[in-house]
């Protein structure tokens, strides 16, 4: 079975590049970890948005609107970030068994995508840090609002 001119083509390119079995495998303790700290991102979202609604059951509170719609786009991010991390795993797993089975370009090919896919989960995750400093800016305008409304220069004014 003669090989088309492109397949040639990359085996010409990637024959000075070698790949071994361990190659691959150097992905998989970044991957677990990454996979860990966005289950642990999961988790602290998960009780924040249980603490909101506690408080919202207790009491209305002005900022809550805001956070709800952060914590929606948090959440639809982390489900981005973790499932193209799993992706980038199984696609890391996938490659270490084309090259175990001697199948090097596609083995090759399977690792290049694994990294495309471990570099998309990274940037959901820069996009979820930065929404998350957001919303932790809300509150912080709300801790702010509610020392201005309590604080003693403003009880005197309104007692005046």
């Amino acid at each position: 079975m003669k090989a088309s001119p492109v397949i040639m083509a990359l085996r010409m390119n990637i024959g000075a590049r070698s790949v071994t079995l361990t190659t691959p495998a150097l992905l998989f303790p970044a991957i677990s970890l990454l996979l860990l700290a966005y289950t642990n991102r999961f988790l602290v979202l998960a009780q924040l948005i249980r603490k909101l609604a506690d408080e919202e059951r207790d009491r209305h509170q002005t900022g809550t609107a805001r956070q709800i719609v952060l914590l929606r786009r948090r959440i639809s991010l982390t489900k981005r970030m973790q499932v193209a991390g799993v992706l980038s795993f199984l696609l890391c797993t996938l490659s270490m068994f084309a090259l175990f089975l001697s199948l090097e370009l596609v083995g090759m090919l399977l690792f290049g995508v694994s990294l495309v896919t471990l570099s998309i989960s990274l940037i959901y995750s820069l996009w979820e840090v930065t929404i998350s400093t957001n919303a932790l800016n809300v509150q912080l305008q709300d801790i702010e609002e509610l020392r201005k409304a309590t604080s003693p220069v403003a009880s005197e004014k309104t007692s005046r």
